[in-house]
């Protein structure tokens, strides 16, 4: 399309690039010169979906020519530049290909993105270190560059000389970007959406395109960043799972036991599986290894002395735990029973416990021979279970809450 818009029928393919004016003749500046390799990384697998485009922007066509050509162009052109790594989806990879050759882009490898854009970059750049493998014979390093540039795949209006003072830069300290004032007044909000404060601007900056960065620099945090993302997410996925279910500890007692199997019942009507058992000795000590919460009911006036000997015997498990891990005590109290442990005690216990990244809580709970108020407080204690074991709240940390 001539008049420079994005065409809806889909990608169109590069003809010519557009010359200079005949007989028009411009001064030459000095050639730019770095002793060191210089390679690019355009992430460009983005899907159109921000701009509502059928057809994602990098592969629109600007004056008959795909946009991503033009880009590519743009770092061709700068002589010390050794290679570009376009990054796209696996859905466009034969698409770009197409492009490349079509065009005759020379210094270009086209490599599949993943599903975000830290992952696209991440591929790019472990593309560069790839190209030298590829090359038996050549001495370690022979083909990395020195210095990575990433800039934007749909920016194609780059200057060499601009291009040139973020590779110096990147090779003298690590890194290095463009970057801009603050033109917009910037504001801090509360949590409930209104207005904290501004931010002074003259503080702060823009971050822009293109940065630079040494190769190892750019590959090890990568590297690093992956694993922590990936780390989290299985954290994520632990906890998800953590926070579905809890192993509950009667001691034998037959007022735990029916309270336990009380418990039980409502908290499956919130998706919370408990399994009930007396104690965790012989086939029952396989929880004390599992990522496992912990409901410990007592009845019995030394109840306190039963939850330091249940964490003494969590610590001596030895568990690596990767997610903070919840165990609440219940206190079952009969009508006639106003003494509690001090508050206080119950504290110290807690917060020795978090130290080892285990969360107690406390729920204490009145018997009642009344069968409609007793089964409002045990679902009201199934309640307060299945919140404390998901929200895993520090401000409620040894507290003792009433059912």
């Amino acid at each position: 399309m001539e008049d420079g818009r994005c065409d809806p029928d889909g990608p169109s393919h590069p003809r010519a690039f557009p010359g200079e004016e005949a007989g028009r003749s411009e001064p030459q500046p000095a050639e730019l010169r770095v002793d060191f390799p210089v390679s690019v990384v355009l992430p460009a697998g983005g899907t159109g979906e921000r701009t509502g485009l059928s057809t994602p922007k990098q592969f629109c066509s600007v004056l008959g020519r795909p946009l991503i050509s033009f880009t590519v162009q743009a770092f061709e052109r700068v002589s010390w530049i050794q290679s570009v790594v376009v990054v796209v989806a696996k859905e466009n990879m034969e698409l770009m290909t197409d492009i490349v050759q079509r065009f005759q882009h020379r210094k270009v490898r086209v490599v599949a993105g993943g599903s975000t854009r830290h992952r696209s970059i991440c591929n790019g750049v472990l593309a560069l270190g790839e190209e030298e493998e590829e090359e038996e014979g050549r001495p370690a390093s022979a083909d990395r560059p020195k210095v990575v540039i990433i800039h934007d795949a749909v920016r194609p209006f780059v200057e060499e000389e601009f291009l040139y003072k973020i590779a110096v830069a990147a090779k003298e300290h690590g890194a290095a970007g463009a970057i801009r004032p603050l033109v917009s007044t910037v504001i801090a909000t509360t949590s409930e959406g209104y207005l904290d404060h501004s931010l002074e601007r003259g503080k702060y900056r823009a971050s822009e395109m293109p940065q630079g960065f040494t190769y190892n620099v750019i590959h090890q945090a990568y590297q690093r960043v992956t694993y922590k993302r990936d780390l989290a997410a299985a954290e994520s996925i632990i906890k998800e799972s953590l926070s579905g279910s809890a192993c509950v500890i009667t001691g034998g007692s037959a007022g735990a036991v029916t309270l336990a199997d009380a418990l039980q019942k409502a908290a499956a009507a919130l998706d919370l599986e408990l399994d009930v058992v007396s104690d965790l000795t012989g086939d029952n000590g396989r929880y004390l290894s599992e990522e496992c919460n912990f409901i410990r009911v007592s009845v019995n006036g030394s109840c306190l002395s039963e939850v330091k000997s249940f964490l003494m015997d969590l610590e001596a498990a030895n568990r690596a735990l990767l997610h903070p891990l919840v165990v609440i005590w219940v206190r079952l109290c009969r009508p006639d029973e106003p003494v509690v442990p001090e508050p206080a005690a119950i504290m110290d216990v807690a917060s020795a416990a978090k130290l080892r990244n285990i969360l107690l809580y406390g729920i204490r709970l009145h018997q009642s021979k009344d069968p409609e108020r007793w089964e409002r407080s045990v679902s009201r204690v199934a309640e307060i279970t299945s919140a404390l074991i998901r929200e895993r709240s520090p401000a409620l940390v040894g507290q003792l809450l009433q059912a």
